[in-house]
């Protein structure tokens, strides 16, 4: 029962901080695309583990620094939006797996890697593949 109690609250501060992100002032967080991709509360609700997902690799550093100096202030917000007991303090953290995801999906498309199952759709093109 806890744990649906706890994946509400994660689904909720997810949807908060997304929108609360756009109106973050500080220009590391403003040039890149930021995602927040999942989070995690933990079940005492003190802690949350923000995993963020940048789209230029080369700002995630200084975006992850940006979102670290504005935690006071995300977690000020957050905790106005929300009636919960306990606003968790938050701790950002890269999430690599969009990335991966991409990885595996252009491995799954090289036929040098992958070999189709079936021999006789070798010759089938996907819609993409033009």
């Amino acid at each position: 029962m806890a744990s649906n109690r706890i994946n509400r609250i994660n689904e909720e501060i997810q949807k908060e901080l997304s929108s609360l992100i756009r109106t973050l002032k500080d220009p590391r967080v403003q040039g890149g695309m930021v995602t927040i991709t999942h989070v995690d509360t933990t079940t005492d609700l003190r802690y949350c583990r923000v995993f963020v997902s940048v789209l230029d690799k080369a700002q995630e550093k200084d975006v992850l620094r940006g979102l670290k100096s504005a935690a006071g202030y995300l977690r000020r917000e957050l905790g106005q939006a929300m009636a919960l007991r306990y606003t968790p303090e938050l701790q950002f953290t890269a999430d690599d797996s969009i990335e991966y995801g991409a990885h595996i999906l252009e491995m799954l498309r090289d036929p040098t890697i992958v070999k189709p199952a079936n021999p006789a759709n070798a010759d089938i093109k996907l819609e993409d593949e033009d």
